[in-house]
């Protein structure tokens, strides 16, 4: 099944449902079979509610970590440069600010025993 359309509460086509679900609803999505040719619509809803601590970064913002990116990989390479990231050739990684990883969502790239409070090593 394929999703077409994914409406949040208030919007046209979801006005029967905030007075069904009330404020445990997420959002509708309509959903296409086209082997069954038909159109299915869907509700995620708020089920359970409590206390969560998100956990603490793996490093401060500013540490500077080592990133892999491979050779072919030319975009994300682009996207590591603009992000002020400096290729460490002895190393074969990159290497930039945590916040920066973050941003890019990189962070299962991260070569662990590397990271730095000072300057790249290039």
């Amino acid at each position: 099944m394929r999703t077409r359309l994914h409406l949040k509460p208030g919007q046209k086509g979801t006005k029967q449902l905030p007075a069904q679900y009330g404020d445990r609803l997420v959002c509708m999505r309509y959903r296409y079979d086209a082997q069954r040719k038909k159109r299915v619509k869907t509700v995620e809803l708020i089920v359970a509610e409590c206390a969560w601590e998100p956990p603490a970064p793996r490093f401060a913002d500013d540490v500077i970590v080592a990133v892999r990116v491979g050779l072919s990989e030319r975009e994300m390479q682009q996207r590591v440069k603009q992000a002020t990231g400096k290729w460490n050739r002895r190393r074969q990684v990159w290497e930039l600010r945590y916040d920066q990883v973050v941003g890019l969502t990189l962070q299962a790239r991260i070569v662990a025993e590397h990271a730095s409070n000072h300057s790249y090593h290039g």
